[in-house]
């Protein structure tokens, strides 16, 4: 079991509140929760119901989606108003300070990454590739990879580093980014830390990859080419021209540290924390279920 859940199900036991583990069908659990009366905590759902909160993993451990919409890409996140104001700044730079130390000084990621340097270029733009065949990208990608490597390509003022995704390194790939290279010589594969590849980088462009978040606390600009649930102090781009615009373009301003305590330390829930349970239960009773 996740320790999420573990974790979850263990202060439901100590504060007297009974709950039971249910192996979930995707496609007869809609039906079930309109059968009962009960509080359903759905492992990646994307179900929207008074008595169901969506949780999974929110790009980096321990920070969890606990949402009445979906995980990631489709949470209620995506729809909230970041208000740099109302962050507490002291509080957000103490926070990011602990988060950068554990992601960044420690060179994790969400997938296992190499701990051998590689040789990279100082690059104007970092390119990091999804798989287009995983049915949330499919449905979230504004362009696909190939236009982005172009169009990212021919408007760099630099060289231009890509990464294959980790759960993609088919020979096609790569014989795609090769025929790519013979047109643009600016283009560099690289298959080393993510956290190396962002350091040596100006920009970083993807669909909606974790990676987009994780260069946040790089503290470099950020351009989407789909839809997230973490694009308020991103560039979001929805044509190749616009991309080109986006990679010319001044980069926003410096609200990273505000802004990463806000996602992760305000609307998610840090799976570690020892009232987790008690996170949970306010989740449920802000939904308006009756304990």
């Amino acid at each position: 079991m996740l320790p999420f859940y573990r974790r979850m199900t263990e202060g439901f036991a100590q504060l007297g509140v009974e709950c039971r583990l249910v192996e979930m069908d995707r496609d007869l659990v809609a039906s079930q929760v309109q059968a009962d009366n009960l509080f359903h905590i759905l492992n990646h759902g994307r179900i929207t119901h008074p008595r169901v909160l969506n949780a999974g993993i929110a790009y980096v451990y321990p920070f969890w989606h606990l949402d009445p919409k979906g995980i990631r890409a489709f949470s209620s996140i995506a729809d909230m108003p970041f208000r740099p104001r109302m962050v507490d700044g002291p509080e957000a730079r103490r926070f990011t300070r602990k988060l950068k130390a554990r992601q960044v000084g420690r060179r994790k990621s969400r997938y296992a990454q190499p701990k051998e340097a590689e040789t990279l270029p100082q690059a104007a733009v970092a390119i990091f590739l999804q798989s287009e065949n995983h049915r949330n990208v499919g449905e979230t990608l504004y362009l696909d990879r190939w236009i982005m490597v172009e169009a990212t390509c021919a408007a760099a003022q630099g060289p231009v580093i890509v990464k294959p995704h980790p759960r993609e390194m088919e020979t096609e790939v790569f014989d795609r980014l090769l025929d790519i290279q013979t047109r643009h010589p600016n283009l560099h594969i690289a298959l080393g830390n993510i956290h190396d590849i962002i350091a040596t980088s100006d920009r970083v462009v993807t669909i909606n990859s974790a990676v987009g978040i994780e260069a946040l606390m790089h503290e470099k600009p950020v351009i989407l080419c789909g839809r997230a649930d973490f694009h308020h102090i991103a560039t979001t781009v929805q044509t190749a021209k616009a991309l080109t615009a986006a990679l010319t373009a001044p980069a926003p301003g410096p609200r990273y540290a505000k802004y990463l305590y806000w996602y992760f330390g305000q609307q998610c829930l840090d799976a570690s924390a020892p009232d987790l349970a008690e996170q949970v239960l306010g989740r449920m009773r802000a939904a308006g279920y009756e304990l």
